[in-house]
């Protein structure tokens, strides 16, 4: 009886037993090249949300202050003007408002502090100014 011995194939084609062996050696590559980019991303992201809350203190200055010309121009005064105006604002971008009533114009000015996000870049203030024809 004849006995045949089957040699060890091995195999070298792209993909075989060799490539997997040394792909051993790359292991926890991709995580040091996350923790690396983390930061980057981290900064990407506070400042897209602090251009979003600028933009939306933008908005709501500008609602504050159209406002505070209109209460101020029909109602006949700025402590009515001033009253709407904070009215119409968040409470937390603390509004600070000023109108201004002449014989045929009134003029509101609404200044809002939008905080910071990022760490080293400070509160951001936002004015926004108003004027609507004053009702006699």
């Amino acid at each position: 009886m004849k006995t045949y011995v089957r040699a060890r194939a091995r195999r070298r084609p792209a993909g075989g037993f060799l490539a997997a062996r040394r792909l051993r050696g790359d292991r926890g590559v991709s995580i040091l090249e996350f923790t690396g980019f983390l930061p980057v991303l981290l900064l990407v992201g506070m400042a897209a949300i602090q251009l979003g809350l600028i933009g939306y203190g933008v908005n709501q200055a500008g609602s504050g202050a159209r406002a505070a010309a209109r209460a101020a121009s029909q109602q006949g005064g700025p402590p009515a003007g001033e009253a709407a105006g904070h009215a119409s604002v968040s409470g937390w971008l603390d509004p600070d408002v000023f109108t201004e009533q002449g014989s045929e114009l009134t003029t509101a000015t609404v200044t809002v502090t939008v905080p910071g996000v990022i760490p080293l870049f400070g509160p951001y203030e936002v004015t926004r100014r108003a004027t609507m024809p004053t009702d006699d």
